[in-house]
């Protein structure tokens, strides 16, 4: 099969040549990226000013289709101070709300427990706030209709007279108050009523506080929650309380969070590198050079993080995940660059050995640098700001973990190299002996004695854990019944794995922005296990200029508006229309309503008598340019029915053949997720997989084994998205990101093993496999492990998003490890990358004074030659090579046919 090494061998000549650089001036290469690291970590200082966590802003698609309506809402339909209305909001609005439930959990319309509750909203009303050196009360700064400041309906009932909550017969969900209908259902939750539809218990009752849009409403409402949070002195209720600034400031309290996380994180892996690298030789140990290489990603996360913030890139919380994840990447690539630098024959100049290294391992971690920050540049393409932010983030520590393992790790590991070849201790640097001394104690030998080497091969003994990978786990996987057992175990994987995308849930779910000990939560699941079962009031928009007088026009549009109504989710019963009191008005009045000069000359006195529905109808130019009518959601419990009302109120709206409709709510704005997070999430995977696989064709030399890394990025997409669901974990924001690094991590894997394999120079397809887990098993095994020691102490935070991290990371990890170490070696074997056989050694050897030796072609520029490797130079186009063996030059010729 032809080879597409292209670009893969000018690459490895110049990673050589970069090799012998680094190992000839190894203090230059260390001393730069110090340097650089020190000046772009000055970025850190303006961390503070970079910081940005709107919610909206940063989980919410950028281009919202809600975003526009609201505009829409806003432009159409402005607010009056003087009639503040809660169904017309645009935003959520500046308010405090609290959740009342009864200490006994029954019945909580009794005089007893109103008696509290009318005590607790007079003192959250009394509350008062100063600023600069003026006091503020409740009723300068809350909203305003025409009866003063807006109150609370349930209290109206009664005229906050708690002994008329036994005596009153009141209707719900609709209830006349002072003349008006009241909408009760977000006031009463856990109702029980009558067939007359009267309320006979309750379990909950919620009280709103809703203020003017100002700094000092903002200070009201901090007052309010530290006031709520230190009074708990009644005895027949317990309280859960929310402000429209909770959500915000509760997120944005817990971003630092992840810093101490990360100083675990750090020490851990610095541990687990150490102990990974730990020989019992004095000489090769390489303690100092597991050290360096975890500090390599340290000054990766410090040069990148600086470097953005110097240039204004906004810091968000999903950012904080990005050192963890770049700390795994560092030591993983640490892990290979050791393995290769093993390798080397120990009696060659560090320079020497320093190329050899490079020439394998920089390639190898090119490969998945490249694909990585590929992957993650395709997230900038994106809706949403935060995941735009950590992908941005994320791809410059990955450019700058790969330049200082390459640079800086690479210059240690040649002044580690350095000591080595001057038998040097791993800890005094002082010279010891090879052999034991005659005579010295076995004490001596353990301490003082090192720098062995196995003499058959020139290079560093084995690790057991390779041993084992060789003689153990390699033979064993390329056995017949054991490919079979595989074979088996992999439709099993893939069955549970689709199962659970299956059973996917998108969208995120506001209660996880707060932390597990947050006041919101109580408010949260009162919210949820008492106000249910009725869900936002939602508009229902005609957004162009309609003849409203004109019967068969309006028919029409009562037809759409009907089409609503026959919704699951949407009552029949709770619908408000300017339109239909406007026609009872015309009746009542005496005019024509279906004549367009009495209809518009009518519209100024009819808002006179209500002068409420003013702000429902547009009218410009004496024409109506837009006006709403308000529809009642019903049973929007969880994300799903979440979606299932966005999106039935959408196609019902989009479907209306009569005009131009909109439906809108304040929080629609944060619904739009739904509308593109799957499609994004498969959009990103899918590019980033299609230039992968581009990538890989480029940079590994076979066509064949690239495929399979890129059907195994596949595979581990499915499996991650599938288990992920199983495990409770929605397809939000913050598991998007995690997604897309999984491609990277998903091609470290497979890119690393895969690469092995068509570099491998044994004759069949199982020994490539087992030269390929030999070499590079055990380094992969470690890369994984040090990413799950990274992210571990994620699983011990009290935010979700962390948690969320270490989930799916976990999954990638462990399900990326299983596929290249068991399934990418099977499937190489069953679906060689190239014949399973190949002459490798040349036909004919004519020698000038000197007879044929045993000779093993490792590749077509190395040959080793009575254990000895020895570079080679073609010299004509029949595949002639001239070696130098000594003082005698030896020529030889290659069987054409193989590769």
């Amino acid at each position: 099969m032809a080879r597409t090494d292209c670009v893969q061998k000018p690459l490895a000549l110049l990673f050589h040549k970069l090799g012998h650089l680094v190992g000839s001036y190894p203090v230059c290469f260390l001393t730069v990226p110090v340097l650089l690291s020190a000046g772009l970590g000055g970025g850190l200082y303006l961390l503070g000013d970079r910081e940005d966590n709107d919610i909206e802003r940063q989980f919410t698609p950028t281009a919202g289709r809600s975003k526009e309506t609201r505009r829409f809402v806003q432009e159409n339909f402005p607010h009056d101070a003087s009639m503040f209305s809660v169904q017309r909001l645009d935003t959520e609005g500046i308010y405090a709300s609290i959740i009342i439930t009864s200490s006994d959990e029954d019945n909580i319309l009794k005089k007893t427990t109103f008696e509290e509750i009318v005590d607790l909203n007079g003192k959250i009303r009394s509350i008062s706030v100063t600023s600069s050196d003026k006091v503020f009360k409740y009723e300068g700064l809350c909203t305003r209709t025409r009866a003063g400041c807006l109150s609370n309906d349930i209290l109206d009932i009664i005229e906050h007279q708690p002994e008329k909550i036994e005596q009153v017969n009141i209707s719900f969900p609709v209830h006349e108050v002072r003349g008006r209908p009241a909408f009760l259902g977000a006031a009463v939750g856990g109702v029980d009523r009558s067939k007359t539809q009267s309320l006979r218990s309750a379990r909950a009752v919620r009280l709103f506080f809703f203020l003017k849009d100002t700094d000092i409403s903002r200070l009201w409402l901090r007052t309010f929650h530290h006031w709520m949070s230190s009074n708990r002195t009644y005895q027949q209720i317990r309280v859960s309380h929310f402000t429209s600034l909770s959500r915000q400031e509760e997120f944005e309290e817990h971003t630092p969070d992840g810093i101490p996380l990360f100083s675990i994180t750090y020490a851990l892996v610095i541990v687990f590198s150490v102990m990974s690298c730990l020989r019992l030789e004095n000489v090769r140990n390489k303690v100092w050079v597991a050290s360096v290489g975890v500090l390599s990603a340290g000054l990766a996360v410090l040069s990148s993080f600086g470097l953005m913030l110097y240039i204004g890139v906004p810091f968000v919380i999903t950012v904080v995940n990005s050192p963890f994840l770049i700390l795994g990447i560092g030591v993983d690539d640490m892990f290979i660059m050791i393995s290769n630098w093993q390798q080397t024959a120990v009696s060659d100049p560090v320079p020497k050995r320093m190329a050899d290294t490079y020439k394998e391992a920089a390639m190898s971690i090119t490969i998945t640098t490249v694909t990585d920050i590929i992957g993650f540049y395709v997230g900038l393409m994106t809706d949403f700001r935060s995941v735009q932010a950590f992908c941005l983030y994320t791809s410059t520590s990955i450019f700058f973990c790969y330049l200082y393992n390459v640079t800086f790790f690479g210059a240690f590991l040649a002044l580690n190299g350095r000591r080595e070849g001057s038998n040097r201790h791993w800890l005094t640097c002082a010279k010891v002996p090879t052999e034991r001394p005659a005579g010295s104690s076995a004490t001596f030998a353990l301490c003082c004695v090192g720098g062995a080497f196995d003499e058959a091969t020139g290079r560093e003994k084995e690790q057991p854990v390779n041993h084992f990978f060789k003689q153990h786990y390699g033979p064993l996987l390329t056995k017949p019944w054991t490919k079979a057992c595989v074979l088996v175990l992999y439709v099993g994987y893939l069955a549970a794995a689709l199962y659970g995308c299956l059973h996917i849930q998108d969208g995120t779910d506001l209660r996880n922005l707060a932390a597990d000990d947050s006041y919101l939560i109580s408010y949260y699941e009162d919210e949820k296990k008492h106000f249910t079962t009725f869900g936002p009031t939602v508009m229902v928009i005609v957004g162009e200029e309609f003849p409203y007088w004109d019967p068969n026009r309006t028919s029409q549009l009562a037809a759409c508006l009907n089409r609503f109504k026959e919704l699951s989710f949407v009552s029949q019963d709770i619908f408000f229309s300017w339109l239909d009191i406007y026609q009872e008005f015309s009746r009542k009045i005496g005019f024509n309503i279906n004549d367009e000069h009495d209809f518009m000359n009518n519209l100024s006195f009819f808002f006179k008598v209500f002068p409420e529905l003013r702000l429902d109808v547009n009218v410009t130019a004496s024409k109506v340019q837009a006006s709403r009518f308000f529809i009642q959601t019903m049973d929007v419990a969880n994300a799903s029915m979440e979606i299932k009302v966005f999106n039935g109120l959408r196609d019902t709206a989009k479907s209306c053949p009569a005009t131009r409709l909109l439906v809108y709510h304040p929080v629609f704005v944060l619904f739009d997720q739904y509308d593109v997070i799957k499609l994004s999430t498969i959009q990103s995977i899918t590019l980033t997989a299609a230039v992968m696989l581009l990538t890989s064709l480029l940079l590994i030399p076979n066509p064949l084994c690239s495929l399979w890394v890129t059907l195994s990025i596949g595979s581990v997409m499915t499996g991650v998205t599938g288990f992920m669901a199983l495990w409770e974990v929605n397809l939000d924001t913050i598991s998007m990101i995690i997604l897309v690094v999984c491609v990277g991590f998903t091609v470290d894997f497979s890119a690393h093993i895969s690469y092995a394999f068509v570099s491998s120079e044994k004759e069949t397809a199982n020994e490539k496999v087992t030269d390929a887990l030999f070499h590079l098993g055990y380094p992969v095994v470690q890369g994984a492990v040090s990413t799950i020691i990274g992210v571990v102490v994620l699983a011990t935070s009290k935010n979700y998003i962390y948690r969320t991290v270490f989930k799916i990371v976990f999954l990638v990890m462990m399900l990326g490890l299983v596929h290249s170490v068991t399934f990418i070696p099977v499937f190489l074997t069953l679906f060689s990358c190239g014949s399973t056989k190949c002459q490798k050694t040349p036909n004919h050897l004519v020698s000038q004074g000197l007879q044929a030796q045993k000779h093993i072609l490792l590749s077509r520029n190395v040959l080793i030659y009575d254990n000895r490797a020895v570079l080679t130079d073609t010299i004509s186009t029949q595949q002639t090579y001239v070696i130098q063996y000594g003082t005698a030059p030896t020529r030889a010729w290659l069987d054409p046919d193989c590769p």
